[in-house]
Formats: structure tokens, C-alpha cells, sequence
């Protein structure tokens, strides 16, 4: 039994290493454990199950064939919402909960076009975050746009999986092809079809041949691909996986590495199955014997219910120590006040050597709800510690109240050592619980994030970070997916404050929120400090207007009536006292309405754990519904266990460690590693002075919404896709702030005497874009860093050829072009380089291959940089030869442009 034990344990913390918990597995070539879940929101329809359950069962045999019998789903879980029905048929859930799910199905935010997507944001061969399908989507018949769903979702599953990326480009369809021919950006090149461009007037529509842009010499903006209905291709699943044909994803065979899309960028010109047999799925799995087919998979009916949170919380002698039972009290009280929806059935446990049940299940309905729990809060510390006993008994607390500690949630907080943690893992295991784990101090238990990562819950790590356990527990919130029940925090600062003194500050609060706003300022020694509160109306509210804490909490509240008026909220503190002493502000909100949606951030790393020195990367979402949020300041606050801190501008520019520009994930690396231990990640987001838009372009990592199909020499378009409701497609928005933690991390094998430039090259360039003036060529990319994207390079190394898989395969070899004159700019601004190729002769059609890599003064050198084409272009005298219209039969036409012989194909 401990043997199995410690492998299921080894499993479950290898699959939990990624950016979000997953609860599935891969056994004996079967997927076990995916969850997908409907949002509360999505109107009852048990067709919808019906559909899910179809799109999975072809899905298996279809991703079956194509991974060459190597994988196939086994076992589903579809979680219904408690906004749907109770039947017998419907089970209780243990873990799976709708913001940890694989799927979810939910309506877009904005109703403009049911594109299946990936939340993916991850670098190659990363996990994505979920797929998300809308109810329009699974109900309706889609199967001329995207073709069946099986197909649509193993193509998602991909992305979501194996971390490969499409392979298609709808800003660059076409590119000019080291042959000199212009092609449409797919993979592989063996799938056939026409560039067509689709003229409407009035109500009469033509479509024609696509004619050549004169400045750039590729086809004109309009022209679109339209594939034949008939393929031949077995490939790519990436790219277009409706035809009949394509069975495969493309292989380093078949694999397109000229075609400007996000898998060559990603995965430096790899093919999607070479990335995907390197993943962890494939690595342990042979391919299936025999010709038997999979059985279809089975399928569970799991029903939310309403929270059951027991508060399982440490009272032990250290816990007297920094004023830690202090600081806990505040944060637990914030919580049940604040942060627990209402409906919620909490219950309270305290622990030292021995624990005690202070309160059972309290249904959370009004003001008298909370106070019976708050009441037997904690106050004094003493004894020794035992976490085992502390969760045992939270159980106890949870069946007494006649409830499953299935699905179930515990918040368990200690700061103690304790040996004996692992003997009560297979308990929790078994339980059925989510185990939410906060580590106060650098002495608590180490193995205790373990009790995380195997239940799919939250971990934390507070060290000196004041606010941290406000923190902690603020992020704690709903797991069901309804957004307007959930708590957002506007603010969390730690205020030192001299004797006598004041401190001011601002708040914003949009129109999105404002329900159920608090204001709360603690304090560590009395007196208490004076409070002047100013809202946007002019309205003043003092220190008489808040709740001050009666149970020694040394907490002041203050809930503001009704709806809290849009605008900024001003804010001065005085402490009172002779000494300096530090103060905490926190403020919190819901959202304005259930039908309003509200803006969020969450955050995380890329890794819960890292050895060094690996490249950790910080992410932080800003969204409003499943819309970016972009030109937002975003911050990010990390602390290791001895209170260093390190402060992180993230940036949404798609270079470094971001994998796509303005899609509302900022993001960077993180090198500034201080020691071993655990790490706690916490962003501020803030928009100021209108700076924030939102916007309503088209997600990436999605199925291809197929423009049409030739089929008999006919072209027979699909309705176009609907259009953002903008013109620009960004929508702006009011000042606004948010906090969030991003939980913890943990780092080993750092070395006493850290340094970044020695052991991190600078970032990958992926933006080099080049273009020909005359018979100079022009380059412009984004600066990397000295280490990775921070600081600055030492300087460049620019390669050229005529060659591009030369170049690709063999770039050592390729000609250096004299950068002398180029000194690198501070990481992330535009540079701009001019040189003139001498080393061969360029003449109209010349195609030159360029790529950059940057050096650090430690000589330690960049990954090779995407690989950017300029080709010399003349423009034609300005009579352009007449392109046969579509119903003219020429079986081939020969056109000369730009002093290059380009055969069209034209049926």
C-alpha cells in the first residue's frame, strides 16, 4: 500500500507541475478524468449532454487513429450546474469543480460567432488552460464550418494536451514560398484549393481570382483560400480537420516550416507530431496491439451543490510568535464576512496537538450567521502540532452537519513542523475533499502543499508580506463559475505609518462592480487609527461610520450601502500612536449585478515547483467574461520565505515570455531567485486614465471557421463569420484596480550566490521583421534582455542566406552581416537596423532568409530568432494583365511579376 501510495503521489505532483490542476490521467493508453462543465448561466437543455457525450465518443476514435492507436478517452465526468434540476441519475462531486475543468460550455460574452477555442498561453509543449465550447456550438449543425465535432475537438485537444498551435494565419494567409510562389499559410502544402477573392453590391455577389497587391506583390487583403471538398492529404489536423481526408497531424515529413504561423513561431519550425510525441502522455504510452478498437468511453453525471467550507485553522504555540493568531483572526474574519458566497455552509476547527470542533456547519444567510462562527475564533496559542488531527476532525465537523466531505472544501492554516503529515494523505485521498493549504512562516510542515496538489486545491505561502493571509483567503472564492457571486479585491497595501502621521491614497470603482463593498483597515498595536473615507460624490465617512472588531481582532470595517457609487474613492489613515507602526487597507466588491460581468485578474507560475535554474514564467489574466482586457498596468510581487521582494512590470507585447501580443495574459520571466523554500506570487492590475480597452477580436488557438469548399469546379461559400461589433474591434473602458495572489511556489538547487547572467541566455527574438528599401534592408524586432527579457544585451549576431532550410538546418553557416554599429536598446523596446547585402547579388524577386540572436556580457547566446523574409520587389507598370474570371477554363496561366515567372493554377 505505501509503495502504491508513493507512485500515485509521484503521478499526481508530475501532472500537477503545469499552469492549472487537471484530475486527468493517462492509464494503459486511456484517458481517465476529464471534467467538463456547464456554467451556471447556460439555460437547462439535456440536449446538450446528449451532444457532449457524442462529440466525445467520436472524438476518442478519431484521436485513436491519428495518434497511431496510442490514445483514446476512457472515462468522462460532465458536471451540471445547481441552476439545472436534480435527478437520481446525477451523483455528488468529489474534486471536480467548474473553474478546474478540462471543457466548459458557456455562452461568449459578446455574441459574435461560436469559434471553439483553447485557452492556451503556454510556450511549446505547455499545457493549455481549458477548451471552451459554446451551448450554440454543440446544438446547432456546424458540420459545413468546422466540420464534425469529434474532429473540432481532438484539434482542441491538442492545444489543450500536447501545448501545438494551429497552423494556419489569418493575419498573413499568404506567404511568398522560397520557390517564388505565393501559397496560403496551411500545413501541409498538400492541400488543394483556390484564392479567391468574394465581391458583394447590392444583392449581388461574384467571386473571382485573387489579384496581386502592387506594393507588396502577394495577393490583394480580400483574397481568401478555398479548399477542395475532395482531398488527398492526410494532414493536418491543425489546420482544416474537416475534410474526410485528414486523419494525421503533420510529420516532420509533411510539415510546412516556411508557413508564418504560431506553431513554426512556437516550436521552432517543428511539427505538431514531433512535438507531441515528446510529451509526457507519449513517453510512457507504446501503441495499442492488435487491430480491436477502444472501448467507447463511460460517462459520469456529477451535480454541483451548494460550498461546504470547514475553516481547519492552527492555534499552536508558534502560532503566538509576529503576532501570527493576530493576523489569522483578521484574515478568517474578512472571509466569512467578505469572501464566502452566501448559501455556503461553513464550520470551524482549531488545532495545536489535539483539535477541537468550534462550530459545525453555519449556513451563511445574513450578518447573525457569520458571528456564531467568528465568535470562537482563537485567543491564545498554545500546544504543539498536529495537521493530521486538525483535518480528521474537519471531516468530523462536516459528516456531523449530516453533509459528504466529497466535494468538500477545507482551508487548512498552520505554521508548525509536523513528521507526521503523510500518514493521513490517504485519508484526505479517500475523502473526496479539495484541500485548500496557506503556510504561515518558513517552520510550516513541508510537505503540506502535497495535500494541494493531490486534491486540486489553492496553495499559499505567507511569509512577511502583511497582507498576505488577506490575501490568501480572498482568493479562496467560488469554484462554481458564477462570477457575480465571487469576491473581487480592489485593494490590499500594507501602509508603515510614523507616529502622528497620515497616509492617502486613491480606490477606483467602475460601473462593473460595487455590490457589497468593504472597506477594512487593521492595525497591530493601539490605538486605533483615525479614518476619513471620501466618495466620488463628495460623501465623507469616518472612523465613527466603521464596525471596529470586539473580539481583539484590532480590525475596523466598514460596508457600504446599497450599490457603491462608480469613480475614485479617496482615502487618509492617521495612526494615532507615538510609534510607526504598519496598517493594512483591503477592500473588496462584487459584481454590480448578476447580469453584469465584472473585470478579474487571477494569476500563477508557469511551474508550482522549480529546480535551478529553470525558466519560471508569471502570467496574470485580465479579463471581463472571455474577453481580453488590454492596456492594463500589471504588476506582479514576489517574496521568498525571508521577506526579499521582487517587483515584475508584466507585458502583453507577444515577445519574451508571451506567446501572443494583446491578448490580455501579461506575462514574464522570473530569474531574481533568493534562496531556496518557498515563494508567494501576488499582481496588482491597474488602468488608469482610460488607458484600458477591451477587446472583441477573434480568439486565437481555434478552430478555422472554413470560409467554403470547391466541389465539381464550384465554389460554394459558407455564410461569413460574424464580425466584432466594433470597427476596431476594442471597446474602452473605465479606471479600474485589482488585486489577486497567485498562491505559491517552491525553489530548489539555487545556489547561495545567484547570477542571472551566467546561467539564463537572453529571450528568443520571435518578432524580426524585415522588408527591402530600395536595395537596403530594413529590420525591426523587439529587444530581448541580458537575462532572458530583462536588462540588456551585449550585442547581435545577424545571419543571412537565399537559402531558407539552409539557413533553418545549418544557420552557423549562413553569411554574418556587420553589426558594429548596433548597440542594443533596454529589453522590450523597438529596434530598427539597416545593412545592405553584399555578400550576393539582389535583383527584382531576390528572396533573403534573415535571423538575429542576442548575447549577454556573460557571452551566454539567445535561441535562434524566427526566421524573416524580405524579397525585392519592383512594382509592375501600373496596368496590371487581366486575370481570367472564375467561370473561364484555363487550365493553367503564366504571369510575369515582379520580374518572376509565378504559375497560377486556375480552373
Amino acid at each position: 500500500m505505501m509503495l502504491s501510495l508513493k507512485v500515485t503521489l509521484f503521478l499526481t505532483l508530475y501532472l500537477l507541475q503545469g499552469v492549472k490542476s487537471s484530475m486527468i490521467n493517462l492509464n494503459n493508453n486511456g484517458y481517465d478524468g476529464m471534467v467538463i462543465a456547464i456554467n451556471p448561466s447556460v439555460s437547462e437543455d439535456e440536449r446538450l449532454i446528449q451532444k457532449i457525450k457524442e462529440m466525445i465518443t467520436e472524438a476518442s476514435t478519431y484521436l485513436f487513429e491519428a495518434t497511431k492507436r496510442t490514445v483514446y478517452f476512457r472515462k468522462v465526468s460532465i458536471l451540471i450546474p445547481m441552476t439545472w434540476k436534480s435527478k437520481p441519475e446525477y451523483s455528488l462531486p468529489k474534486q471536480e469543480s467548474y473553474d478546474q475543468a478540462d471543457v466548459i460550455v458557456a455562452e461568449p460574452y459578446v455574441k459574435y460567432g461560436d469559434d471553439p477555442y483553447t485557452l492556451q498561453y503556454g510556450q511549446c509543449g505547455e499545457k493549455g488552460q481549458y477548451i471552451h465550447f459554446t451551448p450554440n456550438f454543440l446544438l446547432s449543425n456546424n458540420l459545413p464550418i468546422y466540420g464534425p465535432r469529434g474532429r473540432v475537438f481532438a484539434h482542441e485537444w491538442a492545444h489543450l494536451r500536447w501545448g501545438v498551435f494551429d497552423e494556419y494565419n489569418l493575419d498573413q494567409p499568404f506567404y511568398m514560398s522560397s520557390k517564388n510562389t505565393i501559397e496560403a499559410t496551411r500545413c501541409s502544402t498538400n492541400i488543394t484549393g483556390r484564392n479567391v477573392v468574394n465581391e458583394c453590391q447590392g444583392g449581388s455577389c461574384i467571386t473571382r481570382s485573387c489579384r496581386h497587391d502592387s506594393k507588396t506583390g502577394l495577393f490583394e487583403a480580400k483574397c481568401t483560400f478555398i479548399p477542395d471538398k475532395s482531398q488527398i492529404a492526410k494532414d493536418s489536423i491543425m489546420f482544416m480537420q474537416s475534410f474526410d481526408s485528414v486523419t494525421e497531424f503533420c510529420t516532420k515529413e509533411t510539415h510546412n516550416t516556411e508557413a508564418p504561423n504560431l506553431q513554426n513561431k512556437m516550436c521552432n519550425h517543428r511539427s505538431t507530431w514531433d512535438v507531441i510525441v515528446e510529451s509526457a502522455d507519449f513517453q510512457g504510452a507504446s501503441p495499442m496491439a492488435g487491430a480491436k478498437a477502444p472501448p467507447p468511453p463511460t460517462f459520469s453525471l456529477l451535480r454541483s451543490r451548494p460550498r461546504v467550507v470547514c475553516l481547519v485553522l492552527d492555534k499552536s504555540g508558534s502560532m503566538g510568535s509576529d503576532q501570527r493568531l493576530i493576523r489569522m483572526n483578521q484574515a478568517a474574519e474578512l472571509y466569512l464576512i467578505q469572501i464566502i458566497e452566501m448559501g455556503s455552509l461553513v464550520g470551524m476547527v482549531t488545532f495545536d496537538s489535539t483539535a477541537t470542533i468550534k462550530a459545525n456547519l453555519v449556513r451563511i444567510i445574513d450578518d447573525s450567521a457569520y458571528l456564531k462562527i467568528t465568535a470562537n475564533l482563537p485567543q491564545q496559542a498554545d500546544g504543539g502540532t498536529s495537521i493530521c488531527s486538525g483535518l480528521k476532525t474537519g471531516f468530523q465537523a462536516i459528516t456531523s452537519s449530516n453533509q459528504s466531505t466529497s466535494g468538500s472544501e477545507i482551508v487548512l492554516l498552520t505554521d508548525g513542523e509536523d513528521s507526521g503529515i503523510r500518514s493521513c494523505f490517504e485519508m484526505v485521498k479517500q475523502s473526496g475533499a479539495v484541500i485548500h493549504t496557506i503556510a504561515l512562516g518558513p517552520d510550516a510542515a513541508q510537505d503540506l502543499e502535497v495535500l494541494s496538489n493531490m486534491t486540486g486545491g489553492h496553495r499559499f505561502s505567507v511569509i512577511k508580506d502583511i497582507n498576505g493571509l488577506t490575501d490568501a483567503f480572498s482568493r479562496i472564492s467560488s469554484r462554481s463559475g458564477n462570477i457575480s457571486q465571487q469576491a473581487l479585491q480592489l485593494e490590499s497595501k500594507a501602509l508603515n505609518i510614523s507616529g502622528k502621521e497620515w497616509i492617502n491614497g486613491t480606490v477606483p470603482v467602475d460601473s462593473t462592480i460595487g455590490n457589497d463593498t468593504f472597506f477594512v483597515v487593521t492595525w497591530t498595536t493601539p490605538p486605533s487609527p483615525e479614518i476619513i473615507l471620501q466618495d466620488p460624490k463628495g460623501k465623507i465617512y469616518k472612523t465613527s461610520d466603521f464596525k471596529v472588531d470586539q473580539l481583539n481582532i484590532q480590525s475596523a470595517r466598514l460596508r457600504i450601502p446599497g450599490i457603491a457609487e462608480t469613480g475614485t474613492w479617496t482615502y487618509s489613515i492617521e495612526n494615532k500612536g507615538l510609534k510607526p507602526q504598519l496598517l493594512t487597507l483591503t477592500v473588496t466588491t462584487r459584481a454590480r449585478s448578476p447580469s453584469t460581468l465584472p473585470v478579474i485578474t487571477t494569476a500563477h507560475m508557469s511551474q508550482s515547483a522549480a529546480h535551478y535554474p529553470s525558466k519560471m514564467i508569471v502570467y496574470a489574466r485580465v479579463s471581463q467574461g472571455f474577453l481580453p482586457v488590454l492596456g492594463v498596468n500589471v504588476t506582479a510581487i514576489i517574496e521568498t520565505e525571508d521577506g526579499h521582494q521582487v517587483t515584475l512590470e508584466l507585458w502583453d507585447n507577444g515577445v519574451g515570455a508571451d506567446t501572443v501580443k494583446h491578448d490580455g495574459i501579461y506575462s514574464r520571466y522570473f530569474t531574481d531567485y533568493h534562496g531556496n523554500g518557498r515563494y508567494s506570487l501576488k499582481v496588482h492590475a491597474q488602468a488608469r486614465k482610460s488607458s484600458a480597452k477591451l477587446s472583441v477580436r477573434q480568439q486565437p488557438n481555434k478552430s478555422l471557421y472554413i470560409p467554403g469548399y470547391v466541389e465539381n469546379g464550384v465554389i460554394t461559400l459558407n455564410p461569413p463569420r460574424p464580425e466584432a461589433p466594433q470597427e476596431e474591434g476594442e471597446v474602452q473602458l473605465e479606471d479600474f484596480s485589482r488585486t489577486a495572489s497567485g498562491g505559491s511556489f517552491t525553489v530548489s538547487g539555487a545556489p547561495p550566490n545567484v547570477r542571472p547572467a551566467h546561467d539564463f541566455p537572453p529571450s528568443k527574438i520571435t518578432d524580426l521583421e524585415a522588408g527591402f528599401k530600395g536595395d537596403y534592408i530594413q529590420l525591426t524586432w523587439t529587444a530581448p534582455g541580458s537575462v532572458l527579457d530583462k536588462g540588456r544585451a551585449d550585442s547581435y549576431v545577424i545571419r543571412i542566406s537565399k537559402n531558407f532550410l539552409a539557413l533553418q538546418k545549418d544557420f552557423h553557416n549562413a553569411s554574418v552581416v556587420n553589426t558594429s554599429s548596433l548597440i542594443p536598446k533596454e529589453s522590450g523596446s523597438k529596434e530598427n537596423f539597416e545593412f545592405k547585402p553584399e555578400i550576393f547579388k539582389t535583383e527584382n524577386g531576390t528572396n533573403v532568409y534573415i535571423i538575429i540572436q542576442a548575447i549577454n556580457e556573460a557571452n551566454l547566446t539567445s535561441e535562434v530568432s524566427n526566421i524573416a523574409q524580405a524579397t525585392k520587389f519592383i512594382p509592375p507598370p501600373p496596368q496590371e494583365p487581366s486575370i481570367p474570371d472564375l467561370c473561364t477554363h484555363v487550365s493553367a496561366v503564366s504571369l510575369t511579376i515582379l520580374g518572376v515567372l509565378v504559375v497560377l493554377a486556375i480552373f
